[in-house]
């Protein structure tokens, strides 16, 4: 039976008030998750006073229905359907009774209010379950109150309140008003996982028949009357910026409104202002059509502040850092130098992926409506306070006089983490003193950066003469930020290991690509252990299993990130339900397992070759992500996760010369399609009641890896540079 606590030194995290229109308002902390209830916090020790703002509000209606808000931006998780089954099961009210509300932007939930890193549910499975209880409690105390008994007396299930020894009973809607007078109980009872009845099943996405019917619900879609529409045109080439333009003649094109230069330089920026090119071209007028126009008739004079790189300066840079570049991160066992010159088989390999866009289905855009005194933000955005305090900044305006809308996304990866698009449309609506639409072309998104780094790493194993792994390293860099993650697999489980995480320097915009950095390095890992299990003599999977058994039983060093056996668990169910070992000459087999987000993955992966090219017959996924909140949710995530990897590591790239991108639309771009996707996915979920961890982005980085090691069956020759489809080009 677990409790949790809802107040700390009489501070509540929970606040109760009468709702408009009847019932209760439950305000509760997001917050509170963060770690009210660690064991380490002693009496007396003041929490920080963010843990106690009341920012997520459940309603429960008079008419017994519930309204619960959804906090977090919408970009395909599925957390508006799943956040509020958490809600709904502790509340033990019936889905067909909720109804689901995007919440606006309530400052103060940083932590909490965004889309990314897979952190949503993880971080928020304490505070939902801790809202819906207290509601519960408090309703039973009321129907008690009611009819003279004690809450124990009770029983409330599906949002009916039941007397354990009688036939009275009171839905939610006739007890909810009553129950804003109860007093908050200071700590309530959590439901047995065991108990569940919605967690673990699958519930359509709240907004389904929204989207298939057209509804409009994505920024895209956003109209106010009397807006004007905006795009804009930024320096064609990375180390430019514009001097000025044909001005006169843009501003005297048909439909255009007006043309000018803004400037989006903020004053110590935070962590999602810093990308984007800081002074843009903007055309203002009546359509996109017009403005594609006007932007088509553009003489811009560019001037040259920065050097323009090619791909050729990046690859000599990445491999200047791997032999002298900053390290960042680093680790060290034994003593690797030693172990090599030991080692009866030393096997080395260099691996590298290029700068790839996100290109979400959706182009860039965003709504803003500034005025003398305040601003309203509509929009796409992961980071809607980091927006808020952006715009702030730019404005000098009080964040209080700020308000952030969030729409539905179509698409995020990591692209709208960053808010530079919403800060635009704020400069633009300021200089024209009214409502604007900003929308970018898919022209303006992929050459305007913020793209996935490019990287370089190189593997090196020994092994003994019992075929004994006894050395390990890996050196990466990449243009900004290194790829490794030195404490990560093997890590703890070679007795001699070094890992080194190498930075280098680029003045091409780079971001948060889907898994950041594990995009890459699993795909390199993965297929480098295979090629090491080969020289080996061992089948891979076991190969990878006797390095598990070692992190168990017998760790090297210092403490790593991962739990071996969760890690094996999911490699040896992946075995079992992909019938490894099994022959079809026909059928070539890879596998990866990969750890990121909190959540282990492993997939095996068919290949069959039909007229010379690879096709994807099937993908197994077996998944270790703790308790699976909505399965069909859960299924979608991985499914999407495995052919996007697929898809970029096997087709994307982009190619500099002179600054500039040599792929600015999908003329040149190649994305998966859908006669390349897999023919089947497999998804299976390890049932344990592990708290949930990350699903969005672990699904990705192993299929990459599993890819490498299929297409090496399938034709005998190793990938060592993505795309892969260009190095079987090359080499075959």
């Amino acid at each position: 039976m677990t409790h949790i606590k809802t107040q700390y030194n009489r501070r509540s995290f929970i606040k109760v008030s009468a709702a408009a229109g009847g019932g209760m308002l439950i305000g509760f902390s997001w917050l509170n998750a963060c770690k009210p209830n660690a064991p380490e916090l002693k009496t007396g020790l003041e929490l920080p006073k963010e843990w106690f703002e009341i920012n997520g509000y459940i309603k429960i209606g008079d008419n017994g229905l519930v309204t619960i808000y959804s906090p977090n931006p919408e970009i395909g998780q599925n957390v508006r359907t799943s956040m509020p089954m958490i809600v709904a099961e502790e509340l033990d009210v019936p889905w067909e009774n909720v109804i689901v509300e995007q919440a606006p932007l309530n400052t103060g939930w940083y932590q909490n209010q965004f889309a990314g890193g897979s952190l949503s549910i993880r971080l928020s499975w304490n505070a939902l379950r801790m809202a819906g209880a207290t509601g519960k409690a408090m309703l039973l105390e009321a129907a008690a109150k009611e009819w003279g008994l004690k809450a124990s007396d009770l029983t409330a299930k599906e949002g009916v309140i039941k007397e354990n020894n009688g036939e009275r009973t009171l839905s939610y809607g006739e007890v909810a008003s009553k129950a804003v007078g109860i007093e908050i109980p200071e700590e309530v009872e959590l439901k047995d996982v065991n108990d569940f009845k919605l967690i673990g099943t699958s519930i359509k996405n709240v907004d389904g028949k929204k989207i298939i019917t057209g509804e409009p619900l994505f920024g895209l879609d956003f109209h106010r009357d009397g807006m004007q529409l905006a795009m804009i045109q930024h320096p064609p080439a990375f180390g430019m910026k514009v001097k000025d333009f044909n001005e006169a003649e843009i501003k005297g094109m048909p439909g255009v409104k007006d043309a000018f230069i803004i400037d989006t330089t903020i004053d110590e920026p935070a962590m999602f202002d810093e990308q984007g090119f800081k002074q843009l071209i903007a055309i203002v007028g009546e359509s996109t059509w017009q403005l594609m126009q006007a932007k088509k008739a553009l003489k811009a004079n560019w001037e040259t502040v920065g050097e323009l790189e090619s791909s050729s300066t990046h690859l000599q840079r990445l491999e200047k850092a791997l032999q002298s570049g900053e390290v960042e991160d680093s680790r060290k066992d034994g003593n690797p130098e030693a172990a090599f010159k030991k080692a009866s088989k030393v096997i080395e390999r260099t691996y590298s992926a290029p700068f790839i866009a996100h290109n979400t289905l959706e182009p860039m855009n965003f709504f803003a409506h500034v005025k003398e005194d305040s601003a309203e933000l509509i929009g796409p955005t992961q980071t809607p306070e980091a927006l808020e305090g952006s715009v702030s900044k730019l404005l000098n305006m009080p964040l209080e006089n700020i308000t952030v809308q969030m729409t539905r996304i179509g698409g995020g990866f990591g692209r709208r983490l960053y808010v530079h698009f919403g800060v635009e449309a704020a400069a633009i609506s300021k200089k024209i003193g009214g409502p604007v639409k900003l929308i970018y072309s898919r022209e303006d998104d992929m050459s305007q950066g913020t793209y996935r780094p490019t990287y370089r790493s190189t593997y090196k194993a020994g092994l003994d003469e019992n075929n004994i792994l006894i050395a390990f390293s890996v050196k990466g860099a990449g243009l900004p930020e290194g790829p490794v993650f030195p404490n990560r697999f093997p890590a703890g489980a070679v007795e001699n290991y070094s890992a080194e995480k190498i930075k280098g320097d680029t003045n091409v915009t780079t971001g948060a690509w889907r898994a950041p950095r594990s995009n890459f390095t699993a795909g390199a890992e993965q297929s480098f252990l295979d090629e090491v299990a080969e020289l080996a003599g061992k089948d891979p999977i076991d190969f990878r299993l006797e390095l598990f058994d070692r992190a168990i039983k017998n760790p090297v060093g210092a403490a790593y990130e991962y739990d071996a056996e969760r890690y094996a668990g999911v490699l040896k169910l992946v075995k079992e339900k992909a019938n490894w070992g099994t022959k079809d000459p026909n059928v070539h087999r890879g596998v990866a397992a990969y750890f990121c987000h909190s959540t282990y993955v492993a997939e095996v992966m068919d290949i069959e070759m039909v007229k010379g090219q690879p096709i994807v017959k099937k993908v197994w996924c077996a998944v270790d992500c703790g308790i699976v909140v909505n399965k069909d949710a859960a299924k979608n995530m991985i499914e999407g996760g495995v052919i996007d990897g697929i898809g970029h590591a096997m087709y994307s790239q982009l190619t500099f010369d002179n600054g500039a991108p040599n792929q600015m639309n999908f003329d040149k771009y190649q994305l998966i399609r859908h006669s390349q996707a897999p023919k089947e996915i497999e998804v299976f979920f390890v049932e344990n009641q592990i708290d949930p961890t990350g699903l969005g982005e672990p699904g990705l980085p192993p299929a990459m890896g599993a890819l490498a090691n299929a297409m090496f069956k399938a034709t005998g020759q190793r990938y060592y540079h993505q795309p892969f489809a260009t190095e079987r080009q090359v080499v075959g």
